[in-house]
């Protein structure tokens, strides 16, 4: 039994040492924004010009109960450009992070409360953002260096 503890131990520490903190949150910033990323170019003609369907869809389909329409088209297609932005640089990554997770709130509770399984796996690649922040591979880490990622 001591050998069995011994050999996971050192599978343990292997896979810790390919797999360091900083690599993880990296991996978690670039798929969380590609998929904010991408869904805000969906939205967009050129480089953010938002289009008429766009404004279409959050009439009708993604219609949110207090805010106005196109306001609230403006603001998640703002959001789903510039949070993703921030993660790929790891600037401001908790606030991005927090952001996309209340966007993912709004679209859970109000637009497609059926898709939990989706928002559940984004909500589980951004809390440890939120939580941890973006890793020593981030510009956070050289901005505020003093700051505990």
């Amino acid at each position: 039994m001591n050998l069995l503890l011994q050999m996971r131990d050192a599978v343990v520490r292997r896979v810790k040492a390919l797999l360091p903190d900083a690599l993880l949150l990296l991996i978690a910033r670039l798929g969380i924004a590609a998929i904010f990323f991408l869904s805000g170019r969906t939205k967009v003609e050129g480089i953010i010009t938002i289009t008429d369907s766009t404004y279409e869809l959050f009439r009708t389909e993604y219609a949110l109960p207090i805010i106005p329409p196109g306001l609230a088209a403006t603001m998640a297609t703002w959001a789903e450009h510039l949070f993703p932005i921030l993660l790929v640089l790891g600037l401001f990554t908790r606030l991005s992070a927090f952001a996309l997770l209340g966007m993912t709130l709004v679209i859970q509770t109000f637009v497609y409360p059926d898709a939990w399984p989706t928002h559940l796996s984004w909500a589980a690649i951004l809390l440890p953002l939120v939580a941890r922040g973006g890793g020593i591979w981030s510009m956070d880490a050289l901005i505020f260096p003093r700051s505990k990622m």
